[in-house]
């Protein structure tokens, strides 16, 4: 699959409509009780970025973007505004927001999750595009420093440490992150409101497992 390590314009993804997505398959038995399932383990996440379009620059902007994309055939970053943070948006990243591992005295590398947790349930969501410079490490309730105790990929949202954890270590992480996505359709269709406002009916993208 191929992927461009470029983000969709922020301002542009700012005010867009979207958010995760699961699938469930139902079966309604004959007694009326019903037996679910899912063949999905992780959610997908789906995004129309049209109604954040407010000038004909904009547009330009997204049709250059489009462009260079190739439409649906190359990936992309996107900056999910309503969730892009390993801690509350209202908050600061911290090193100690996510639990991301324990270490084992073995393994070097460990990939970044966030979790999400509602009374007793979690789900664990791989981060697999963090933002370059907000990656934040600590063991034990210690920070460590990137590039002299760890590295991470912000490719793949791996980090890798210079020494293994202790056994039993909690190895924690803060970042922000984006969501790797492509566009939904091959097509763009624009129409020319007035001199100097355009509209965009739809400009679908969806997450992309990699």
């Amino acid at each position: 699959m191929s992927f461009h390590e470029v983000r969709f314009p922020a301002n542009l993804s700012f005010g867009s409509t979207g958010g995760p997505e699961r699938r469930t398959e139902v079966v309604t038995l004959a007694n009326g009780f019903e037996e679910r399932n899912t063949p999905w383990q992780h959610s997908r996440r789906r995004f129309d970025a049209g109604v954040s379009m407010r000038s004909l620059d904009d547009v330009e902007t997204l049709i250059a973007f489009f462009e260079a994309r190739q439409g649906q055939l190359h990936g992309f970053r996107w900056k999910d505004w309503s969730d892009y943070k390993s801690c509350l948006p209202s908050q600061e990243v911290d090193y100690r927001d996510q639990v991301i591992a324990i270490g084992d005295g073995e393994t070097l590398s460990f990939p970044l999750i966030k979790t999400y947790a509602s009374g007793a349930q979690s789900y664990a969501r791989p981060v697999t595009k963090p933002v370059l410079g907000t990656v934040r490490v600590g063991v034990e309730d210690d920070e460590l420093q990137d590039g002299l105790h760890y590295s991470v990929d912000v490719t793949t949202g791996v980090v890798t440490f210079a020494t293994a954890p202790n056994t039993g270590m909690e190895i924690t992480a803060g970042f922000e992150f984006d969501v790797p996505v492509r566009f939904d359709t091959d097509r763009i269709q624009t129409s020319v409101a007035s001199f100097r406002a355009g509209d965009v009916p739809s400009v679908p993208v969806v997450e992309l497992r990699v």
